[in-house]
């Protein structure tokens, strides 16, 4: 850490970068192991990730967000809601539990509350300490990009190692030409194939962004249904109450009862505890990684 550092906090989406540390290695058929056949990629491929992003953006505090199973009050209020999405791999699966170790060894929290997602809790805290210093939150996840505001940014990791766009309420307007609460509406019309909620049927993306610069809101199309073409009003008027819960299903919920200290969130690695755990995983090459982070 930099004497006088301005405080600033990371907040990692877990899942993302745990997914795509696995796949980025599995689809080419290699799996990394340790000697006893215990499957170690994506914890590798993880550590990489977050430290090139710790590097790069030189947070003093940093916490890990994870989801803590599949019923959340999004499930209760939509049974289909992510019910498309297969079964982790079977080396996907110990490496749940594996890389919180590491994490935990790196003298980083996790955090996590049963019936909420990890979007959720880095909402709550991305709001709760965002007053108070420069926040981030790294990510694959464009859902995030609502929780944008003046001292909250979210970085999206792009394909390429260390290829990232960084949104901020500007960046985000010169690219999408929205706001961030504009993001829910889009989603709400437009629905969301991954998270398996549909939106509008038949309003795409680009529609859905138009309407929404044109009319502001979800609010500002419903009271302007007449000037509307006759095709897409009356995809919305079939698919009203679909469209009030897809939009319910798409907004983070930022008030999550959740304990977080933010001194424990201080990135401050005990170098012989992390060595430990990397020789144990027999990951000690990316002790180099860590350095920079090391407090003595």
């Amino acid at each position: 850490m930099i004497p006088h550092q301005q405080p600033s906090l990371m907040l990692v989406d877990g899942m993302a970068l745990l997914f795509r540390a696995y796949y980025a290695t599995a689809s080419s058929g290699y799996i990394r192991r340790t000697k006893s056949g215990l499957p170690t990629n994506a914890v590798y491929g993880f550590l990489r990730y977050l430290w090139d992003a710790i590097d790069k953006f030189n947070p003093t505090h940093v916490a890990c967000c994870w989801d803590m199973g599949s019923k959340t009050f999004r499930s209760e209020q939509f049974a289909m809601y992510k019910g498309n999405r297969p079964d982790a791999p079977d080396d996907l699966i110990p490496q749940f539990s594996l890389v919180r170790e590491v994490t935990e060894c790196l003298g980083m929290p996790n955090l996590g509350v049963e019936g909420y997602e990890a979007d959720d809790c880095i909402g709550t805290l991305s709001r709760r300490f965002g007053g108070d210093m420069k926040v981030m939150i790294l990510s694959g996840d464009h859902d995030l990009l609502q929780l944008v505001n003046e001292s909250t940014s979210v970085i999206i990791m792009k394909k390429g190692h260390g290829n990232y766009m960084v949104y901020t309420p500007e960046t985000l307007y010169a690219e999408k030409g929205l706001l961030p609460k504009q993001v829910i509406d889009v989603k709400g019309l437009m629905g969301d194939t991954s998270d398996n909620y549909p939106g509008v049927r038949g309003i795409g993306e680009k529609t859905a962004v138009k309407l929404i610069q044109e009319y502001e809101s979800v609010e500002g199309i419903l009271e302007n249904l007449d000037a509307l073409t006759k095709g897409v009003r009356s995809k919305i008027e079939a698919d009203l109450d679909m469209l009030h819960l897809s939009r319910q299903l798409a907004e983070i919920h930022c008030e999550v009862p959740m304990e977080c200290e933010l001194d424990l969130c201080r990135l401050a690695v005990d170098p012989e505890r992390a060595l430990q755990k990397l020789e144990e995983l027999e990951m000690k090459s990316l002790s180099h990684l860590i350095g920079a982070a090391v407090v003595s």
